[in-house]
């Protein structure tokens, strides 16, 4: 009997692993055909959730929306990961450069609002396509692993042209870790950082997404990253933003959002404590894991300019 039981138990987990070895796959590699995305699978039917959990999400590479309408140019950066695609958008007497990261699943396009926000600042803005995103070469995503690379290849394409300007890190999400993870670990120093929502850790975000859908984060959230790590070449256990902020002395300004089921309290708690530097944090209430800008974009704005303006970094307003 207890052989039996051993074997069933062998074979349950055995399925699990394959399932959830599936998900990491498609959760990092995005599919060339073009195709709705999957909606969040936490406002999924009862049915639907079934089903995702059983096939995995659609998961369509990134496409960029509309080009900006302030004026700009097309650039094209090298980086270890690949191509990278990016959009510079100059201003007459520019006070240094906004780099714009994007988060997961998305593009430079869904940064425009915020680097039209920077120009009237007098900021130049780049706005980056990660690569697997966009207009960038390959389907892969890491997730704030690899990303870094990337962040640290417009880093130095920004300082190459102007080496003694200030030049601002903005990043969302995924975009946010692997801003700190390029400082962190890649020895990056940008005049200041703008972080939107970064999460604390990679186990913590896959156990948020199951918590968010109802289901036992234990074992899957850890099966999930063990086998993303696995898949993608690199320990994902070990990218942790709340263990990054440690060796970032950069000023830091962290924003989140009070309803946001992605990224908890405590993980912007915990990077907040951890950064040594100068900071600052501000907490929208009601905000979700979304864009703060479309919600509350006074506030935004507000504290944005105002941080700015705190670390020395000159703003005007156009």
């Amino acid at each position: 009997m207890l052989r039996r039981v051993l074997a069933l138990l062998a074979v349950v987990f055995g399925l699990l692993n394959v399932v959830l070895a599936l998900h990491a796959w498609r959760f990092t590699h995005f599919s060339a055909e073009v195709r709705l995305r999957t909606v969040s699978p936490e406002r999924l039917p009862t049915g639907q959730k079934i089903r995702v959990l059983l096939t995995g999400l659609k998961n369509p590479k990134p496409v960029n929306l509309s080009p900006p309408t302030f004026p700009y140019k097309n650039v094209t950066l090298r980086s270890p990961n690949g191509q990278l695609a990016a959009w510079y958008g100059p201003v007459p007497n520019a006070r240094g450069t906004v780099v714009l990261c994007h988060g997961y699943t998305s593009d430079k396009s869904r940064l425009r609002p915020e680097a039209a926000y920077f120009r009237r600042l007098g900021y130049a803005v780049l706005l980056l396509d990660f690569s697997g995103n966009g207009a960038s070469q390959g389907y892969q995503t890491t997730i704030g692993y690899r990303e870094a690379d990337d962040v640290v290849a417009a880093y130095r394409w920004v300082q190459a042209r102007q080496p003694t300007a200030p030049t601002v890190l903005y990043g969302v999400s995924m975009g946010a870790v692997a801003i700190m993870r390029a400082e962190s670990e890649l020895g990056l120093r940008p005049t200041a950082n703008i972080l939107e929502c970064p999460y604390g850790s990679m186990l913590q975000t896959a156990r948020n997404r199951f918590t968010a859908m109802r289901l036992p984060p234990f074992p899957m959230a850890n099966l999930l990253v063990f086998w993303g790590g696995l898949e993608n070449g690199y320990w994902a256990f070990g990218l942790k933003a709340e263990e990054y902020a440690r060796r970032i002395p950069t000023p830091t300004l962290l924003l989140w959002g009070t309803a946001d089921r992605r990224v908890t309290r405590a993980e912007t708690d915990s990077i907040f404590a951890h950064l040594p530097g100068p900071k600052q944090r501000l907490d929208f209430v009601g905000a979700g894991h979304e864009p703060y800008w479309h919600k509350y974009p006074a506030q935004w704005q507000e504290v944005i300019k105002q941080f700015l303006q705190k670390q020395q970094v000159p703003v005007q307003c156009r």
